[in-house]
Parts: structure tokens; sequence; C-alpha cells
């Protein structure tokens, strides 16, 4: 008797309890396969809610699919919800404070020697290297196309990379 109150058409008076208790246990496996268990029984409330709420002027013949469809609808709904409060969370733009402008003369040195110990880096390394690591950091080319622009394998332009990031790097290092 219970089936057959649960699944009368729902522009009728819905029997809501029936209904809970005949598709409750469904939507909460629906559920836990699609959302946080903290969730599934907010989602199932929302559920029933909404078919409780629902004054659908033509009655619904197919009970099961639409509360699936009001299923759907409430898990969607809470990611959207979700994703606008991660959202809102953030700062704006114009809430972040200015970077420092700390640009000293001293500041502007430092930088200028810099460069010109990585330009001379780049210069000091063997022609190979050089020309693997100039295609590399300033064509963004992958070693693969490296290796066939230079007629050699991916392993060795890997190792040319290698040998070459290393001595830029211990040319970067301040002097002591």
């Amino acid at each position: 008797m219970a089936k057959a109150s649960a699944t009368r058409r729902l522009g009728e008076s819905p029997d809501i309890a029936a209904w809970m208790t005949l598709y409750g246990a469904r939507l909460r496996r629906y559920f836990a396969r699609r959302a946080a268990r903290e969730d599934v029984d907010d989602l199932v409330q929302e559920v029933f809610l909404s078919l409780h709420q629902a004054h659908a002027p033509p009655p619904i013949l197919d009970v099961e699919r639409y509360l699936y469809t009001v299923a759907r609808h409430a898990l969607i709904d809470m990611r959207r919800n979700r994703a606008v409060r991660r959202w809102a969370q953030h700062d704006a733009l114009d809430d972040v404070p200015e970077p420092s402008s700390d640009l000293s003369p001293e500041r502007i040195l430092v930088g200028r020697q810099d460069y010109a110990r990585a330009i001379k880096a780049v210069r000091d390394l063997p022609p190979r290297a050089r020309a693997a690591f100039q295609l590399h950091r300033f064509e963004e080319l992958t070693y693969a196309a490296i290796a066939q622009r230079m007629g050699i394998s991916r392993e060795s332009v890997k190792e040319l990379l290698h040998r070459a990031a290393l001595r830029v790097h211990a040319a970067m290092r301040p002097d002591p």
C-alpha cells in the first residue's frame, strides 16, 4: 500500500513520508557516490524539501525520474554555491597592497651585475651546450625538438642541458 501511495502522480497531493521511505536510501547511495559524506543528508533533505514545495501544474507520471532529476539539480546547486563562496573568499586586486618600489641605486646595480653574470655564463658554455640551452630556455623547445634540430638523441639533449644548468648556476653564485 505504501508503494501505491508513493507512486502517485506529483500533481496530486504527494505522500512525502512514503516517498522518503521508498526512495530515501537510494538517494543517499546516489549522493554518497557523488558528494562528500557530510553533505549526503543535506542533499537528500533538499530533494524532499523541493518535492514538498513543488506545485507543478501538470502531474508528473514518473516520480522516480523526477526525484533523480531534482537530486542532480541539488548536487549542481551545492557545487555552484561552494564555488561562489570560494571565489568570494579571495581578495580583490584592489585590496592587495602595492609592491614596494625599493629600486634604490644599489638594488639596480646588483640587478645589472646579476644580469651580466648570467649572460657571461651562457656565452661561456661549450657551443653545443649553449645551443641546447638557448633552444630550451629562450625558444622554449622540447627535448625532442632540440634533439631533432641538433641531430642528437633526447638523452644527449638532457645531458647537455643538465651540464649547462650546473655551469650557469655555479656562475650565478655570489663571489665569496
